[in-house]
């Protein structure tokens, strides 16, 4: 049986693939991000996204799309138990277009970011 030669350009969609999955994550791993955080900010933002009737008719906030945990002002706690978000969202391009948010989000993440502990609230924007 001989060997055969395989040309690796078929290897090159799936590596430019992963490399284009794993862009938006440099920025933070640069900054020294940890993985949970990372995770908690995705899960977050896609539970919202889920209980709201998906991307076609919900948008999160900006916010939910910067994966600076410290700085992130969608993140009202990060302690021992967990993260805390709190986020508008609305329709596709809501704030690009400068339209008032039409829900308002509040989810509790686990320690390790890898589940939703609670979705703490779900409905419209509450008056602050």
């Amino acid at each position: 049986m001989a060997f055969r030669f395989r040309p690796a350009t078929r290897l090159l969609p799936a590596a430019a693939g992963l490399l284009l999955a794993l862009a938006p994550l440099a920025p933070a791993l640069a900054q020294g991000i940890p993985f949970n955080e990372i995770r908690a900010l995705n899960l977050a933002r896609n539970a919202a996204v889920l209980s709201n009737g998906g991307l076609t008719v919900y948008t999160p906030a900006n916010c939910m799309f910067s994966t600076s945990a410290a700085t992130n002002p969608c993140l009202v706690r990060s302690d021992a138990d967990g993260f805390v978000y709190r986020f508008l969202g609305g329709p596709p391009g809501w704030e690009a277009k400068g339209l008032p948010a039409t829900t308002e989000t509040e989810i509790k993440i686990a320690p390790d970011g890898r589940r939703v502990v609670a979705i703490l609230f779900n409905g419209p924007p509450r008056s602050r």
